[in-house]
């Protein structure tokens, strides 16, 4: 495994073949929750709380550890298929813009969504009102659904050409909770603030400040969350 270019003791992760995440570097490791409305719709996030860790640490990446969020070696006992299968290529080329936006240029990668929700309500959806960005109040409530985006799938800029304008958001690994229909279920690890990724034959995944990865196993686009822990709901 080549990792020369990133040292020992810098923050970043990597991905073991079949495997766990192993986390060097001292990432804070953080709770949090989803905060949604009255009708379900997801609005936010809400810290949770601090989860002690050792240096490194290791993630479960097979969803059955005893001891989530972290590993207890359960993956070689379930024979746990941990192929990664995520795209390598990078988000510029792959996402596609929303037509008709108006003093603000949103765009999605739907190869990075896991359908978590906040990027619509009852009355309208991101699409929508891209539409009608020509309204502030639109434009405004587009951009927050869009920071809040924890994968990163939907990105803006104030104009073509112009570089994406990302939310300031720490150097850090949560641990999510969704809430949805069938009550508080284990969401994806949040992975936020550019921190470097490695799969499990030493090449890095493209630096992002918000990334969601996989520790439920079920995900198609692994190490990548795809939404699949809702399938195989594990209630919190």
């Amino acid at each position: 495994m080549v990792l020369n270019d990133n040292p020992v003791n810098s923050k970043k992760i990597v991905v073991r073949t079949d495997g766990p995440y192993i986390v060097y570097g001292g990432v804070p490791l953080v709770s949090k929750i989803q905060v949604v409305s009255e009708y379900g719709e997801p609005l936010t996030w809400k810290k949770d709380g601090e989860i002690p860790a050792d240096e490194p640490y290791y993630l479960c990446r097979c969803g059955q550890s005893g001891c989530k969020p972290f590993c207890d070696r359960t993956h070689r006992n379930i024979g746990f298929d941990g192929t990664e299968k995520a795209p390598t290529d990078t988000d510029a080329e792959r996402r596609e813009t929303y037509p008709g936006s108006s003093h603000i240029v949103i765009r999605m990668d739907m190869d990075l969504c896991t359908s978590s929700g906040f990027c619509a309500n009852r009355m309208t959806g991101i699409g929508e009102m891209a539409a009608q960005s020509d309204d502030t109040q639109v434009r405004a409530l587009a951009i927050a659904m869009i920071e809040h985006c924890p994968s990163g799938a939907l990105t803006y800029a104030l104009k073509e050409g112009e570089e994406d304008i990302e939310p300031d958001l720490p150097e850090q690994i949560a641990v999510t909770t969704e809430i949805t229909t069938e009550g508080a279920i284990q969401g994806p690890l949040w992975v936020t603030g550019g921190i470097t990724i490695f799969r499990s034959d030493g090449q890095p995944f493209e630096r992002r400040n918000r990334v969601t990865l996989c520790n439920c196993g079920h995900s198609q686009l692994k190490p990548l969350c795809d939404g699949s822990h809702r399938e195989y709901v594990t209630k919190v």
